[in-house]
């Protein structure tokens, strides 16, 4: 049910989206620059609008948000459920599954901690 009403609401956003950019072009794109803004994409000056503005609302803008929300829906952690078998990356840069650090019953448990 959660992945039909991403893909719903996913749906009608680039087609609004879409809308809006033949509509109204200039002021779609100064959203999407104070968008970029966000991300600091402008801040690049080898990666101009012309490069990514257009890309906005496209198919392949589609298919890659769809496949992040769903993904993330996995990455979800509810209370009195299993814990989700999230990737994670080691220090020395090898991707594996949060999951494969179990050993047998043993409880596993994560520690955050900061450097700044």
């Amino acid at each position: 049910l959660q992945k039909i009403l991403i893909l719903l609401q996913l749906t009608l956003s680039v087609i609004v989206g879409k809308t809006l950019m033949v509509l109204f072009p200039n002021a779609m794109k100064r959203f999407i620059l104070k968008m970029g803004e966000k991300s600091r994409m402008n801040q690049n000056p080898k990666f101009c609008y012309e490069n990514w503005g257009p890309t906005f609302f496209s198919f392949k803008y589609f298919q890659f948000v769809l496949k992040v929300k769903w993904k993330r829906l996995e990455d979800e952690a509810y209370e009195g459920h299993p814990a989700p078998n999230t990737p994670v990356v080691t220090l020395g840069g090898e991707v594996c599954h949060l999951l494969d650090f179990m050993k047998d019953n043993r409880p596993l448990i994560l520690s955050f901690g900061s450097c700044t």
